[in-house]
């Protein structure tokens, strides 16, 4: 085995000083008389005014060396997508792929790699000053072949950053699932480093990242916080890439005395449940209930305008009573109650007028008075507040299922201790039949097979706040949901089961761009969005849909600021009567086909009548026929005919 041993190299060129390095750095070598270097008419501030989500210029490279199986190409591809679902550009270079294209015609050789370098260094040069993050992961053996790439950033006054993934050779052929190592031993590979070619240590390098013992996210972490130190990336995503939570944790103690000296605000369930949502970073990155400014971009532009454009298309608003904005003007802070606990509090709160048929024709497309969320608004208060909220402790709703309501925090730590590499998320206010499993089992394969993902985790995410009378229960839905995994149909270990908390606007189109916002703020890569996934009947036209069924994931595919979430389209899944189960809907042989809906499913349930074979799970339907029973029998057990 050769050494890997520490070498210095001196070029002998002019030197100047670099000012992102910091470093005196030699002076390429010059280019023919004959070629005249154009300059381009859009300076590098300007492209980066448009070039992403994060506005600003951020254009580097960052390039990732060490030996073969060291985990360069990992932590690469793993940053990449961080920045891209962050919404800074950035583009993976990796020496297998540039291999097969650009530099198909080099091999092995010392001449030929040092040109392979070369080449690599110049397209990095070309993304970096188009404002993009190129990340370079090449074994690069050589000092001098990687001082060259630094000075053509250098050259260019482009920021250049060095990462020696630092892993023993042992580890390396441990990982080594082409046989490479294998091969180099037997003789069979020639030139092959680590064997019978030298890697030159980087004798200084800006990080030495280890990969024994630690995950990829953690090492690609160590990347992240070196480039918001050396301003590439801003601030706010040191923190794991998950989001802000806005809990205090107070003692008891400290919120009954806060309760003792605030003026208070009763709020709602709803409210409750919208608070939770801010709290728990669903809706990040908003910092508490929208203040005026944030409230008409949401109704005019669906989104939030600022450095980052974020989609955030309902109005999470706190509406309160005309006494209450005549009481609370002017004063700096105040506390949210329900039922007579204090919840949180809001800091320099701002009273609007509450214009409810505005709100409602914007976000709804319709004004009826018997669409069951615009009851709501309109028994709702005259005015809204907005503030920073600060919430005392984590919101339990005592029913059992709390261990389910997982923040996007605990998703995104949960998803990791599984070892995904890929989250896809489905959201469901209905019960899971075989054709809604068909397509997240088809999503599954499609994300290892098309997209190489190794281990892609499914986020089944029923929501879990407000809906209306004639929905299925959470609790019944949640029975189903697991009695679904516990036969087998989706795959335990590979699925998170969690509840969002978050209330239902039943407000079409519009309302499934803030489902998706919010898996992305979980974590979510990959998003399923249904037929019809936010809509309902027509509440004044029996028959017809308010929305068109389509047009939700239509326009969730154009939708901006939804930055690095891929939207997977949903198939339409039927019972084949011919093979006795759910399978993708063919028009060509439409009359094998029985579409069940909702209302037949639910008139079966009531019957106590099975569907067809391969419909449901067995165990899943009889969650179902037990909760429809229990109605009737309640029913029934009321005198005199009378209701609830």
């Amino acid at each position: 085995m050769v050494s890997m041993t520490m070498r210095y190299r001196f070029i002998q060129l002019p030197t100047f000083y670099h000012k992102f390095s910091g470093r005196y750095a030699p002076m390429c070598h010059t280019m023919s008389s004959n070629i005249l270097e154009q300059k381009h008419h859009v300076s590098r501030d300007s492209r980066g005014k448009i070039l992403g989500g994060l506005r600003g210029f951020r254009g580097c490279t960052v390039w990732f060396t060490g030996l073969s199986g060291a985990g360069k190409t990992s932590i690469s591809f793993e940053l990449e997508a961080f920045l891209v679902s962050n919404g800074i550009p950035a583009y993976a270079l990796d020496g297998d792929n540039v291999r097969s294209g650009l530099n198909r015609n080099l091999g092995f050789s010392k001449e030929d790699r040092e040109e392979n370098i070369r080449r690599v260094a110049e397209v990095a040069r070309l993304f970096a000053d188009s404002g993009v993050v190129a990340l370079c992961s090449f074994v690069s053996p050589f000092e001098k072949d990687r001082e060259l790439a630094r000075e053509i950033h250098i050259q260019n006054d482009l920021p250049f950053y060095e990462i020696f993934v630092d892993t023993p050779i042992e580890v390396c052929e441990e990982r080594d699932v082409k046989g490479l190592y294998k091969k180099a031993r037997e003789g069979r590979i020639k030139g092959f480093t680590g064997i019978d070619q030298e890697y030159e240590i980087p004798s200084n390098p800006d990080i030495v990242a280890k990969t024994v013992g630690i995950s990829i996210l953690d090492s690609m972490m160590e990347v992240v916080n070196f480039l918001i130190e050396n301003g590439v990336l801003p601030d706010d995503l040191a923190s794991e890439g998950g989001v802000r939570e806005l809990f205090s944790y107070k003692t008891a103690n400290q919120q009954k005395d806060i309760l003792t000296k605030l003026p208070t605000v009763a709020i709602t369930e709803v409210d409750l449940q919208w608070a939770q949502v801010l709290a728990e970073g669903w809706a990040s990155p908003l910092k508490g209930f929208m203040r005026e400014d944030q409230y008409l971009q949401s109704l005019h532009f669906n989104s939030l305008v600022g450095d980052v454009l974020t989609t955030m298309p309902l109005a999470i608003v706190l509406p309160v009573t005309t006494e209450d904005k005549n009481r609370l003007t002017g004063i700096r802070e105040i506390c949210l109650t329900y039922e007579g606990k204090a919840i949180g509090t809001i800091r320099s709160p701002e009273f609007y007028p509450h214009r409810k048929e505005e709100r409602i024709a914007r976000q709804f497309g319709t004004s009826s008075p018997n669409h069951p969320y615009i009851k709501m608004i309109l028994e709702g208060g005259d005015w809204l507040v907005g503030g920073e909220l600060e919430v005392f402790e984590r919101i339990r709703w005592n029913d059992g299922l709390d261990d389910l309501r997982l923040t996007p925090n605990e998703i995104r730590r949960k998803a990791r201790d599984l070892g995904s590499d890929g989250v896809f998320a489905f959201q469901l206010r209905n019960p899971v039949h075989n054709g809604h499993a068909l397509l997240m089992q088809d999503t599954h394969k499609t994300l290892k097979d098309k997209y190489g993902k190794k281990k892609p985790v499914l986020l089944l995410h029923p929501l879990g706040g407000w809906t209306k009378d004639d929905d299925v229960p959470l609790p019944v839905r949640i029975r189903q949901h697991l009695a679904v995994l516990d036969e087998g149909i989706l795959d335990a270990e590979s699925t998170i089961l969690s509840i969002f908390p978050s209330p239902m606007m039943y407000a079409g189109p519009t309302e499934v761009q803030w489902h998706a916002r919010a898996r992305l703020n979980a974590g979510a890569n990959f998003y399923i969005v249904g037929r019809d996934p936010a809509g309902l009947p027509h509440p004044d036209q029996p028959g017809t849909d308010l929305y068109d069924p389509t047009h939700g994931s239509r326009v969730l595919s154009m939708a901006p600021g939804l930055p690095g979430l891929e939207i997977l389209p949903f198939k339409v899944a039927a019972y084949d009567k011919s093979v006795g189960r759910m399978v993708y809907f063919d028009p060509a042989r439409k009359g094998d086909f029985e579409f069940i809906s909702g209302t037949k499913m639910r008139g079966l349930a009531r019957s106590g009548e099975s569907p067809p074979d391969g419909f449901m799970g067995t165990k899943a339907w009889k969650v179902l026929v037990d909760y429809y029973l229990s109605l009737i029998s309640t029913t029934n057990s009321i005198p005199n005919g009378q209701t609830h």
